[in-house]
């Protein structure tokens, strides 16, 4: 059960990172490009969480803040950039 487990959640979090990357390259906007940046680091926080949880240790949550702060800086700076040139 654990083994099957861990291939779905391997398979779930990869499609999504396809799809992610998918929409980086194709988004017709930068805000699409900027949403499906946010969805990809979310996904990596999720498989950062999920290793953390499996492994059972919590030497990777200062790894998963920096990167949780990262995405916040991040989409926020490039919205910011995006409402000063339409403006």
């Amino acid at each position: 059960m654990t083994v099957l487990l861990a291939v779905a959640l391997t398979v779930l979090l990869s499609v999504t990172a396809l799809l992610a990357l998918a929409r980086i390259y194709r988004g017709p906007s930068l805000l699409d490009r900027v949403v499906a940046a946010d969805l990809l680091l979310a996904t990596m926080l999720g498989a950062v969480g999920a290793e953390a949880a499996v492994n059972r240790h919590a030497t990777t949550l200062p790894v998963l803040v920096v990167l949780s702060l990262l995405g916040f800086v991040g989409s926020v700076s490039l919205v910011r950039f995006a409402v000063r040139e339409d403006a």
